[in-house]
């Protein structure tokens, strides 16, 4: 008997971070497990439904992409998709529509409760609302790592029974091709930290921008890439700094460049529900200092240098170990890329084939299998 699933592909209508990224591999990987005819996806059909106006596209080659409705955003998620289901509703990008009850759905954190500086109050509102109501409707709800599940279970969105890890992967970043554009190959080097620029709160990338003065002194300098500007993050960047360097957005391509020449990747946040940049680095090449909160730990394990993101000298601290503890990058560099065999878009995508197929009442479904690490494996810092 034939199985039929539907994917909610408003993701592609939306711009590409690391909750996108994540859908964008998973409906990638499970493409790839229906056309091997891996056990649980023989005899299942899938499509993935995109809002009108959808420019981006997946190679895909099992999955048939079709275009539904005549508007988009939330109201085409809650008015418009549920007329087009057909069988369950796999939605992987924290909402869903309500209508549709047999639904695995994915919720990658609650950072709107743990961090609600870090997002306007309608987004605050509509997360506080809509998610917890999700969270009682949908048969399955997966989260990308123990943390989260953790904090779903604490802020009451669903029961921790109902909670599934399924994490992120690190193939994609074996793709990216790194190559250095000028404006990379010019500030990359040993003496180079790479940030993320990001002016949400929570990711408390300005701890690492305002040491730009004591960094200079110890001969090393700041590189951010992304959005934000000196303008941003007010008096700090717009100091006269030849230490910090904003490079904007940046390719894929030019980033994986970046990381694999420089010192490290600095990822200070505060709150994290998964962490896919230090995951991304250690696949790259690049050792990686960051915060001892949340899920990091768990996504890092032995493999990367923690400081507090409360507590500058320690950070500091770090970066002077990386400079002069003879051996130690590359037993980071070693550590890391060992570690992100752990996290794989293939074993998750197979694990999201194991929600489907119980949502489905399949006969004979496997046991659910752990993809992430153990959640105790947490160290303070990378033993050299």
């Amino acid at each position: 008997m034939t199985r039929h699933w539907t994917i909610n592909g408003r993701f592609l209508a939306q711009p590409t971070t690391g909750v996108q990224r994540y859908a964008r591999e998973i409906v990638s990987a499970l493409d790839a497990l229906i056309v091997g005819q891996a056990p649980l996806a023989r005899d299942l059909t899938v499509e993935l439904l995109v809002p009108p106006g959808t420019l981006d596209t997946l190679p895909l080659a099992a999955i048939r992409v079709r275009t539904v409705g005549s508007f988009g955003g939330h109201a085409w998620e809650q008015a418009v998709l549920p007329a087009y289901v057909r069988g369950g509703l796999l939605s992987l990008c924290n909402t869903g529509p309500l209508a549709v009850r047999r639904q695995v759905l994915c919720i990658h954190d609650v950072n709107t409760r743990a961090c609600p500086q870090s997002y306007s109050f309608p987004f605050r509102l509509l997360y506080r609302t809509l998610v917890p109501a999700l969270g009682r409707t949908a048969l399955k709800v997966a989260t990308v790592s123990q943390y989260s599940a953790g904090e779903l279970t604490r802020y009451g969105v669903c029961p921790a029974a109902k909670v599934e890890v399924v994490g992120n992967g690190h193939e994609h970043a074996l793709r990216w091709a790194p190559c250095h554009s000028d404006q990379t190959l010019a500030v990359a080097g040993p003496g180079t930290i790479v940030v993320l620029g990001s002016s949400i709160p929570h990711k408390n990338v300005g701890l690492i921008i305002g040491m730009h003065d004591r960094l200079a002194a110890a001969g090393l300098r700041v590189v951010v890439v992304g959005a934000s500007t000196p303008r941003v993050f007010g008096s700090i960047g717009n100091k006269t700094s030849t230490n910090v360097i904003w490079l904007g957005r940046r390719s894929d391509a030019e980033l994986g460049a970046l990381l694999r020449d420089s010192l490290c990747l600095a990822f200070p946040s505060l709150v994290e529900g998964f962490g896919l940049p230090p995951l991304e680095a250690m696949t790259l090449g690049c050792p990686v200092i960051m915060s001892d909160r949340a899920s990091l730990p768990e996504i890092g394990g032995d493999a990367v240098l923690y400081a507090s993101p409360c507590d500058e000298n320690a950070w500091f601290d770090c970066f002077m170990r990386l400079v002069h503890e003879k051996g130690l990058r590359a037993k980071l560099i070693a550590r890391g890329r060992a570690r992100t065999a752990r996290f794989q878009w293939a074993a998750s995508a197979q694990r999201y084939l194991e929600l489907m197929a119980s949502v489905d009442g399949f006969p004979e479904v496997p046991p659910l299998r752990e993809v992430e690490c153990n959640p105790n494996e947490r160290r303070a810092a990378a033993a050299p």
